[in-house]
């Protein structure tokens, strides 16, 4: 057999025995939930949709519904202790739906307390200025967030992607070859020791 038949893609396998999770509500875009999981998938990992959503949660191709997706775990009984790193799809109608729940910010603060990686996409970005996690941090996201995030204390630059301290960030869907390199980087890496430290009185 000749090498050429026996070269891998340099994803496959790395995130073996990882598990994802991917937040989204009603109204993700839904390519940034499919290609990334895809990618993540094919490099070993297990993903479960986590959402508020019951049984099924919607996806849209920009402002069009697109197609309903199974829900494997109720935000409600999901823990952050229990998944290895988190993907925040974007999409205009989800962050703004999931940063108004305390239930999903709790959930995605686990993530940073604990020092777990985040990968985070065009609006996605909302939810976290919600959760208390973006100050300080060097973050990339749709443009018209651009204000919301540098009110918020980050330091938002228009780049493909962005890596700060194990936080993966793209700005849209074109975005999204870049970001999946980048995601599973940062998957493959695991835990740092924080991403954010909190003030102990």
């Amino acid at each position: 057999m000749s090498c050429e038949g026996v070269r891998r893609n340099p994803m496959e396998r790395r995130l073996d025995g990882k598990k994802i999770a991917i937040l989204v509500a009603d109204g993700f875009e839904q390519v940034e939930l499919t290609e990334p999981k895809a990618a993540l998938e094919a490099a070993g990992a297990t993903t479960e949709i986590v959402s508020p959503a019951k049984n099924e949660v919607q996806g849209w191709n920009h402002d069009e519904k697109a197609d309903a997706f199974h829900v494997d775990m109720p935000l409600d009984r999901a823990r952050s202790d229990d998944y290895d790193a988190l993907l925040l799809p974007g999409g205009v109608r989800s962050p703004d739906r999931l940063r108004q729940l305390t239930r999903a910010l709790e959930f995605i603060d686990g993530f940073f307390v604990t020092g777990k990686p985040v990968a985070a996409i065009c609006h996605a970005p909302w939810t976290l200025i919600e959760a208390g996690v973006v100050d300080g941090r060097k973050i990339t996201s749709w443009p018209s967030l651009k204000t919301d995030l540098r009110n918020a204390g980050a330091n938002w630059v228009d780049r493909e992607v962005v890596v700060d301290k194990g936080l993966v960030s793209s700005r849209k869907p074109a975005d999204i070859p870049a970001f999946n390199r980048k995601m599973v980087d940062a998957f493959a890496e695991g835990r740092r020791i924080q991403q954010r430290f909190r003030l102990v009185k």
